[in-house]
């Protein structure tokens, strides 16, 4: 690609894995900054080492330890999360391109999400739990140049639990969400989520976006 092409969201494969583009920053020779989806690992890398691929329905891909398949006609239900594939956010709503959000209620269509986000049934598709028949496997960009054992580890959150000690928030920590300009401290945990004090729940793999979340006080560092 060429750096003018990349955009905060997209979705790309770098060296045959799925990854979101967070940043892009031209003034560095690495200048685009990525999380690989699977496992939220941070990638510097330049715009012509990236591709880029626009999700679609049936597509199936691993969120963070857990493997998910789009589904355009599926309708949301709460606790379920939606990919934001055409956002159009209202004055007060904070979101934007291929954001991952959980569905806290749903009218018509429209959900409102646990981060207070309002977002249309025209903007959202539901990512439904595991893999779907016929689906097209997007984690890899060639499944056939990944190893088996690396699959199956690559769609279990136990192993992240192991690996990813250093990033992995706990009861206690405190995180300014940059969107909401508020502060608040992390107060239960769910495997794969976080709810804080005033009641919002997101996905752990949010609060590894610096745009989104800063974390300001880690709870372990003074035990």
């Amino acid at each position: 690609m060429k750096l003018f092409q990349v955009r905060k969201g997209q979705f790309v494969f770098y060296r045959n894995e799925l990854h979101k583009v967070y940043s892009v920053k031209p003034m560095f020779k690495k200048s685009v900054h990525l999380y690989r989806l699977k496992d939220m690992q941070q990638i510097l890398t330049k715009a012509s080492e990236i591709e880029l691929y626009r999700p679609q329905h049936n597509d199936t891909f691993i969120f963070y330890g857990k493997r998910y398949t789009i589904d355009k006609n599926s309708k949301p239900k709460p606790g379920d999360y939606i990919l934001i594939i055409k956002p159009a956010p209202d004055f007060l709503d904070h979101y934007s391109l291929n954001e991952i959000e959980k569905v806290d209620s749903v009218e018509d269509g429209n959900v409102v999400t646990t981060r207070d986000n309002g977002v249309k049934h025209s903007e959202y598709v539901v990512m439904v739990p595991g893999r779907a028949d016929a689906s097209q496997e997007i984690a890899y960009f060639d499944k056939n140049l990944v190893p088996e054992e690396q699959q199956l580890q690559d769609e279990s959150i136990s192993y992240l639990a192991e690996t990813d000690n250093t990033l992995k928030p706990v009861v206690g920590d405190i995180y300014i969400d940059v969107q909401q300009e508020t502060k608040a401290m992390i107060v239960a945990m769910t495997e794969d989520e976080v709810i804080f004090g005033h009641g919002v729940r997101v996905h752990v793999a949010e609060l590894l976006d610096e745009n989104t979340f800063k974390l300001v006080y880690r709870f372990e560092e003074d035990l």
